[in-house]
């Protein structure tokens, strides 16, 4: 296992940068819009994006068709996908929204789908950082980060061994607050009730947190990413 320092990195890219797409079979599990799963498909990848969220799939649905990417209703804890039938697994930033009960089991079921010698790449947001301070009032993912990290950590039962982990500082930018809201409120409309709530206290911190740029507010926020590999 290798580790780095943290620098100013789009996840995305470190995704990019370490794991060959080109003519791999990739399952995009909590695919949410399925923005990244149209990004990996014009690298090259077949994608099948894994989404439970009736918010999210219409947003993914609506997006312009394209033969490399399917956008499918499930869960990760029971992947509706076969046996040993995809080269590289990816949880971007939501491995953390898995019932905490059910998060060795969405390793297992990651380990079963993929085939010997596949990847699995994990993005995970700290409990750490400006932009968490920022939406803590109304999303406070503390536990939930602990127990995915307690659980990638322990994924060797499933036959997966760890490769990688690094910390990247993520930019995220956002022109005001609605966008944070947007963002927060797309994963969980629950949400929505103490965002309107809490909205002057997180207003005031929108412009105390972030650091200006142009119009906007940009924060950097930790991510650990993991890169595990499927037993040969």
């Amino acid at each position: 296992m290798t580790g780095g320092s943290a620098s100013p990195r789009r996840n995305v890219d470190v995704l990019l940068a370490t794991i060959d797409l080109a003519g791999r079979r990739v399952l995009d599990v909590g695919c949410g819009d399925g923005a990244l799963a149209r990004l990996m498909a014009g690298q090259g990848a077949q994608v099948v994006g894994i989404e439970c969220s009736p918010r999210q799939l219409a947003k993914a649905r609506s997006a312009p068709a394209t033969e490399a990417v399917t956008i499918v209703d499930g869960l990760a804890q029971a992947l509706p996908v076969a046996d040993l039938s995809v080269d590289v697994v990816v949880f971007f930033n939501s491995l953390h929204h898995v019932p905490a009960a059910f998060m060795d089991q969405a390793l297992s079921e990651a380990a079963r789908v993929l085939v010997a010698g596949g990847r699995l790449f994990v993005s995970e947001p700290l409990a750490e950082g400006d932009f968490f301070q920022l939406v803590r009032p109304v999303d406070d993912e503390t536990e939930v980060r602990a127990s995915a990290y307690k659980a990638l950590r322990a994924a060797d039962r499933h036959g997966l061994r760890m490769e990688e982990e690094r910390v990247n500082l993520h930019p995220m930018r956002f022109d005001g607050l609605d966008a944070v809201r947007d963002r927060v409120v797309s994963a969980n409309f629950e949400r929505e009730r103490l965002f309107a709530d809490k909205e002057a206290e997180l207003r005031a911190a929108f412009q105390r947190l972030g650091a200006a740029d142009g119009t906007g507010r940009l924060f950097l926020q930790p991510t650990r990413i993991n890169i595990l590999r499927k037993a040969d």
